[in-house]
């Protein structure tokens, strides 16, 4: 390439596994540098995934009402105005409708295809070795992350996403952190001097919710989806940098436990073990659910057109996560759903230090946590 083509193209490099370009005159090229950006490289990478913001030419294409339209290489949604092609050398992602919430999905199959696969997880280091803390959002996670991350031999991989690799390792993804209203107490410094205000606590689940229906719609259009993740009012963005100042951070480490967090309707925080096939069945669908609506209808679009068998995909993922967890003890553990973040996360890091600490045949179970 020559060096105005090179400046046409941002390139990310996922862990030396999959090469994701994105060229920076499509709409959704500031998101996307946004959300990947502790991935970007000043040197080609290899194209795996590509972003550009041209349709293809799709000839005989089949026609689904007024969602789909394709062939045997690419599928058109219609409604969301992306595209995506599949020549069996890589993914291309085109059009002028939000893609960040395609590539997603696209980079799970591509990590998949070579030995590792995306989680939906707090992440961090610990000693040189890694835990995975698999759970849903508004469990706690980000607000467990800022207390393990006070606490001695503890790094920083990530709050939200990460990914195993079918050998055992654990490696990170430092996405930017979502702080919201209720995590003034943990984050203060994020808090201090002119800020984008949040809405009161009260005020930020039913947000939450509101944001959650008008999604699928915004999604539509690049840059007013970037806009209202910037603007809104229920959260603000960081880099974990910028919340956890100083913080160390783990690219990759052999995984050495995992515990699954949830909240339940009952009166005390709980644990117990779990064998690693319901790990991974509880990793597989935690991710799915958590991906963004149209992410999912991305697999399902491609499934539909015979882009994709998704029994296939699910159980070469499923593969992928078993080698993973193979040897790893595995957790399940429930915390009271009226607990606020702070108060649960006090328990989540409570049992995870206890926990560690049994693994060296150390520790007891801490006050008010019951063992199931």
């Amino acid at each position: 390439m020559n060096a105005t083509t090179d400046l046409e193209w941002l390139n990310f490099d996922i862990h030396g596994i999959v090469g994701v370009r994105i060229h920076s005159a499509a709409p959704a090229a500031l998101q996307l540098r946004t959300m990947m950006g502790s991935f970007a490289v000043d040197r080609e990478v290899p194209a795996d995934i590509v972003v550009n913001r041209d349709l293809e030419l799709m000839l005989d294409a089949a026609v689904v009402e007024d969602e789909l339209a394709y062939n045997s290489t690419a599928v058109h949604f219609r409604r969301h105005h992306v595209q995506v092609v599949d020549d069996g050398t890589q993914y291309r992602v085109n059009g002028p409708g939000e893609l960040l919430t395609t590539v997603l999905p696209l980079l799970d199959l591509a990590m998949v295809s070579r030995g590792a696969a995306m989680i939906h997880a707090a992440t961090v280091g610990y000693l040189g070795r890694a835990l995975a803390l698999p759970a849903a959002g508004g469990t706690g996670k980000t607000s467990t992350i800022a207390k393990l991350m006070r606490r001695p031999g503890f790094s920083f991989m990530g709050d939200d996403w990460g990914f195993v690799t079918v050998d055992g390792r654990l490696l990170n993804y430092e996405k930017p952190m979502f702080i919201k209203p209720h995590h003034r107490a943990i984050y203060p410094s994020l808090f201090k001097g002119s800020r984008k205000p949040l809405v009161p606590v009260r005020l930020s689940r039913p947000l939450g919710r509101f944001t959650t229906v008008v999604h699928p719609h915004i999604v539509k259009y690049p840059k007013l989806a970037d806009m209202s993740r910037r603007m809104s009012p229920e959260h603000r963005i960081v880099t974990a940098q910028q919340a956890l100042p100083g913080v160390s951070v783990t690219q990759e480490a052999p995984l050495l436990m995992s515990v699954f967090v949830e909240r339940y309707d009952g009166a005390r925080t709980r644990v117990a073990e779990r064998d690693t096939e319901w790990m991974v069945q509880r990793m597989l669908g935690n991710f799915n659910i958590e991906m963004p609506g149209f992410s999912r209808d991305v697999l399902a679009g491609l499934a539909a057109t015979s882009h994709l068998s998704l029994g296939t995909f699910f159980d070469e993922k499923a593969k992928v996560l078993a080698g993973a967890l193979a040897g790893v003890p595995s957790f399940v553990l429930q915390v009271p759903s009226v607990y606020s973040p702070d108060v649960a996360s006090d328990d989540i890091v409570g049992v995870v230090e206890n926990l560690l600490a049994s693994l060296v045949g150390e520790g007891e179970t801490p006050p008010g946590v019951g063992v199931a």
